[in-house]
């Protein structure tokens, strides 16, 4: 599976944000209480135009963040009714922008629309690749028991099942520890 960079570089920064989440986090808290979390979120990203740094832009970033396991767990026709209704709420009108040392890349909303709108729209223009090139099923919950974490398998053979290292390895060590209770009982 391959999509422009930019499409990339911007589910990446979803399942980042979506695991900000107390379900999905590591912490078991909400990752994304503060403007400085927010602040520290967006460092890592390379997020150009107008940010407020208040309360309110924490806010509005998290409704947000709240939606996105909802729309990865949708079908194709449902989430093209949100995705069409986050570019039309975004007034998105894409075009051609470097910055930062990015290549060109595709935005779609002003650069002094709110930092919330402004990442609604990126993710949306994201998600339209994806089902544009039919690999919805790319985009997954994490398969261990105790965690909603998001994730896309950008893998070869798409067989990725686990949002992190982390789920994988204790997913294994309990199926491990499973086999050999059966194994040791004497019935």
């Amino acid at each position: 599976m391959h999509f422009a960079p930019d499409s990339e570089e911007t589910l990446e920064f979803a399942v980042e944000l979506a695991n900000t989440r107390p379900e999905a986090s590591r912490s078991g808290e909400d990752e994304l209480a503060t403007v400085a979390q927010l602040d520290a979120l967006l460092d890592g990203w390379r997020y150009s135009g107008r940010r407020d740094h208040d309360e309110r832009e924490v806010r509005e970033v998290r409704e947000t963040r709240d939606m996105l396991p909802r729309l990865w767990k949708l079908g194709t026709d449902d989430a093209v009714v949100i995705i069409n209704r986050m570019l039309s709420d975004g007034r998105a009108l894409p075009y051609l922008y470097r910055h930062d040392g990015s290549p060109w890349h595709l935005h779609a909303t002003d650069l002094d629309a709110p930092l919330a709108e402004r990442i609604g729209v990126e993710i949306a223009l994201a998600l339209v690749d994806v089902i544009r090139s039919g690999e919805t099923n790319r985009l997954r919950v994490c398969e261990a028991d105790d965690c909603d974490g998001l994730f896309v398998d950008f893998s070869r053979n798409g067989s990725k099942r686990f949002c992190s290292v982390r789920c994988g390895n204790r997913m294994n060590m309990i199926a491990f520890r499973e086999r050999q209770a059966a194994e040791d009982d004497p019935r």
